[in-house]
C-alpha cells in the first residue's frame, strides 16, 4: 500500500450580494464570500489538500482566477475535476478531515448535508469525511466577521 497525506488551507472575505456556499451547500440568509468562483472556502481547502497529496500544483494553477470559464463556477464541479486527477492515478480516499473557522454563519446544522455531498463525490462512507467548525472567540478577522478560513487534511491510499 502507498499512502499520501495532503493539507490545504483557504481564506475568503465576506462580500455582500453573494450566496454563501460551504461544502457545496448554500447557507441561507448569510453573506456570501468574495471570489472568482462560488468562493466555497471549504471545497477550495479540500482541493488543495488532494492536489498536494498527489504531487500537483494548487487550485490557482489549475483554475486561475483570470480565466472567465471559472467565473462563479460551482466548486463541487471543480472538486470532481481534481478528484478525477487523483483517481486516474489510482488514489482512493481513506479520509478527509476539514475544519472551518467562522464566527458566522453557524454551520453545524448544515454539516450532515455537506458530508453527504462530499461522500457522494468521493464515493465513500460518511465516516470518512469529517467537518468541524469553530470560532476564533471574536479574535482576528474571523472574529470580526470579515471572512472564513478552512483547513483540510486528506489521507489517500492506493494498492
Amino acid at each position: 500500500m502507498d499512502f499520501r497525506i495532503g493539507q490545504g488551507l483557504d481564506v475568503h472575505p465576506f462580500a455582500d450580494g453573494r450566496r454563501c456556499i460551504l461544502g457545496g451547500v448554500e447557507i441561507p440568509g448569510s453573506r456570501g464570500l468574495a471570489g472568482h468562483s462560488d468562493a466555497d472556502v471549504l471545497i477550495h481547502a479540500l482541493m488543495d489538500a488532494i492536489l498536494g497529496a498527489i504531487g500537483e500544483q494548487d487550485i490557482g494553477a489549475i483554475f486561475p482566477d483570470t480565466d472567465p470559464n471559472f467565473k462563479d463556477a460551482d466548486s463541487c464541479e471543480l472538486l470532481k475535476v481534481v478528484w478525477s486527477r487523483a483517481t486516474a492515478q489510482n488514489w482512493t480516499l481513506n479520509n478527509a478531515d476539514i475544519t472551518v473557522l467562522a464566527q458566522v454563519p453557524k454551520i453545524s446544522p448544515f454539516v450532515p448535508q455537506m458530508r453527504q455531498r462530499l461522500g457522494a463525490i468521493f464515493e465513500v462512507e460518511l465516516d470518512r469525511v469529517t467537518i468541524k467548525a469553530t470560532t476564533t472567540e471574536r479574535m482576528g478577522f474571523v472574529g470580526r466577521e470579515e471572512g472564513i478560513v478552512a483547513s483540510a487534511v486528506v489521507l489517500l491510499c492506493r494498492s
